[in-house]
């Protein structure tokens, strides 16, 4: 029996609690942000994944681009995105229109994500090595976090991002070992999650920040989410962020309970104790929320 049967479903017709609160758009740099995104027919996981930060992102000329398109051939119970199988088809102008809206954009610290590409060999490890070399030409200064899939579970398709490598490479557990086969696509798993995380320590550069998230809320006992952080500090992972998952609609797993932010601080505490280099812990925090603060906190601490 799994940690699902340890706490009721929260009723639908529960509102939510005080403390999650999304906040409206705000200030000029919302609709320009907007209007670039469109002009140039980008994705983002802001609106994909139906994020409840959109406004304050976008609002502060921050937002996370989405390769590959926004159709992903994975369905997810907790996810948003829409599932359809693209049968190999891809965008090869993508990369330039990524690398132009970053460019003009005159971003510090851009994230891009991806859809998961089952129906392509390499996942589409080519195509995002693409875009973080072209980003690299035209917006030498930027720096890039790539949060990726578990690409099939292949070290060829890793090794091929590593030689375009980003800054911050990051691959989300999602959730405790007993919940992901309910909670992620039959395709993913727990264990090839830590091995990705694992393979990209090993493979990638001295400078390689790794990082990955998890959800709470899904019915996980305490002891299964600190085993699970413990998990990923064995795979030598160096920023973790935790965060309340969010109903996207009635067809997505029901949330078991919602964690107040007094949780969440302690949990910011044990992941430091743990050794986690940064830790981004609260109800509205997603994998790349305020994503280059942790990323600077995380160089501070190393020294470099």
């Amino acid at each position: 029996m799994t940690s699902t049967s340890l706490a009721p479903l929260v009723s639908e017709r529960t509102r939510l609690p005080e403390w999650i609160r999304v906040r409206p758009p705000r200030g000029t740099t919302y609709p320009e942000v907007k209007g670039m995104l469109g002009e140039l027919g980008l994705g983002t996981v802001c609106r994909e994944a139906r994020c409840p930060n959109l406004s304050e992102c976008w609002s502060a000329g921050a937002a996370t681009l989405m390769l590959l398109g926004t159709d992903c051939t994975r369905r997810c119970s907790f996810c948003a995105v829409t599932t359809h199988w693209p049968r190999g088809v891809v965008d090869r102008t993508e990369p330039a229109r990524v690398a132009e809206a970053v460019e003009r954009w005159g971003l510090r610290y851009v994230v891009l994500t991806q859809v998961c590409r089952d129906d392509l060999d390499d996942g589409g490890a080519a195509v995002m090595a693409e875009t973080v070399r072209r980003i690299r030409l035209a917006s030498p200064r930027t720096l890039v976090e790539l949060l990726i899939g578990d690409l099939g579970g292949r070290e060829g398709p890793l090794q091929t991002l590593l030689e375009s490598p980003p800054d911050v490479l990051a691959h989300n557990l999602e959730t405790v070992r007993s919940l992901s086969a309910e909670v992620r696509d039959p395709r993913a798993g727990y264990d090839r999650s830590l091995g990705v995380l694992s393979a990209a320590r090993r493979l990638g550069s001295a400078t390689l920040v790794t990082k990955s998230s998890l959800m709470l809320g899904l019915g996980e006992s305490d002891a299964e989410l600190e085993t699970a952080m413990r998990d990923l500090r064995s795979a030598d992972v160096d920023l973790v962020t935790l965060g309340q998952y969010l109903r996207p609609g009635n067809d997505h797993r029901p949330v078991h309970r919602y964690v107040p932010p007094e949780e969440f601080s302690r949990w910011e505490t044990t992941a430091r104790k743990l050794g986690f280099r940064g830790a981004a812990c609260g109800p509205l925090v997603r994998s790349s929320y305020r994503a280059e603060e942790l990323y600077e906190g995380a160089r501070s601490a190393r020294g470099g």
